[in-house]
């Protein structure tokens, strides 16, 4: 009689211990999947240590994993947080990915896969740049999710409340030829990553490219004289602030149509996303039940501007002057953030050569994401 011959579990890192790596990792090992979880600052680390593990927890009623479950390893050694493990799921803000690609270049293996939680935009390409710089030998694949899988808070140090998991999220894979084989094996743990088309697609499809820098700047006296005390979607974008929305929403869609990649614009996302629908992108923000009740942020030094406009409008733009797509809204929101900020994001942010696009022609660009080579 034949044997069975069992399916391998998969085994995880994950790096970063916020609130959505502290849910990722909680999750993971409730699963019953062996996790390490890696943080660069041993002291966050400290009281997820003592105990062992992460307990999740969420609201009574909910269909959301909840317990607490073992950690295989908790460690700020990325060495030994990489070592023998198939799936490196990156839980960190877009500002860290250039830093932890450098400190996981060393110890790659082949047939690890390294996933960005989400990439932003430009995300996969940005990694996948420094480990060639790197040398990385291994065959490694990276990939980047459109969007975080979880809403959660950490609510202590070593608890955290997930609120949702979303239904569906798009991955892919650079090379795109690979996506299929990243979905296969996160299959395993979860069935709610789909296939993307290609990591421009998930990249330009960052919609808080379009909401988060250009409502905050526009409402940056608002959020400073009350602290963020307003709704931020229902009263942060009135007509007015839509019509610039719309704009930078056309901006992006084109700079993505410039390179032969059909993206979807703000109001199709809000569709699809929330079942959301108007005339006008402000109509449809409004018809989004969803945003009612979120405030906005309480001061302006925080990741809608942060985060958003160097790993997200900064490589839109860039872009979009290396293909010809000119993107003179988006340039106007990063300009006002650099004044606001007293900082010049052009030089921390995504930009071609940091994405290893520079000099490259449209072909040329189009075979690296999706045969992996320039």
């Amino acid at each position: 009689m034949k044997k069975e011959t069992r399916k391998k579990r998969l085994t995880f890192a994950v790096l970063g211990a916020g609130h959505g790596g502290m849910a990722m990792a909680g999750h993971l090992a409730i699963m019953g999947f062996r996790v390490n979880l890696f943080n660069r600052t041993p002291a966050r680390l400290e009281p997820i240590k003592r105990r062992g593990a992460i307990e999740v927890i969420a609201h009574d009623g909910e269909e959301i994993p909840r317990g607490v479950k073992p950690l295989a390893l908790v460690t700020s050694d990325i060495k030994e947080a990489l070592s023998g493990v198939d799936v490196v799921m990156v839980v960190v803000p877009a500002t860290g990915h250039s830093w932890l690609a450098e400190q996981m270049a060393p110890h790659l293996t082949d047939g690890q896969m390294v996933v960005l939680n989400p990439g932003r935009t430009g995300g996969a390409l940005e990694v996948h740049h420094i480990f060639r710089e790197k040398g990385v030998t291994a065959d490694v694949v990276v990939a980047e999710a459109q969007t975080l899988l979880y809403a959660s808070r950490a609510v202590n140090p070593a608890q955290v409340q997930i609120f949702r998991v979303k239904n569906s999220v798009p991955v892919a894979a650079i090379p795109a030829h690979r996506t299929p084989d990243v979905i296969k094996a996160l299959s395993q743990a979860f069935s709610q990553f789909i296939p993307g088309d290609n990591v421009i697609k998930t990249g330009m499809d960052n919609i808080g490219a379009v909401f988060h820098p250009a409502v905050t700047v526009l409402n940056s006296a608002r959020i400073e004289s009350t602290r963020g005390e307003f709704e931020y979607y229902v009263d942060g974008i009135t007509p007015a602030v839509a019509q610039v929305l719309e704009a930078i929403d056309k901006e992006r869609v084109a700079v993505g149509a410039s390179m032969g990649f059909n993206c979807m614009t703000a109001r199709e996302w809000l569709y699809v996303a929330y079942d959301a629908v108007g005339q006008t992108l402000h109509d449809a923000i409004r018809a989004n039940r969803g945003y009612y009740g979120i405030n906005a942020p309480p001061h302006l030094h925080h990741r809608y501007l942060t985060e958003d406009v160097p790993m997200s409008l900064i490589p839109i733009a860039s872009i979009g002057e290396l293909v010809g797509s000119p993107c003179p809204t988006i340039r106007t929101i990063i300009h006002l953030a650099n004044l606001m900020h007293g900082c010049d994001y052009w030089e921390t942010g995504r930009t071609a050569e940091r994405l290893g696009l520079a000099g490259l022609e449209l072909h040329a660009i189009r075979r690296l994401v999706l045969d992996g080579k320039a």
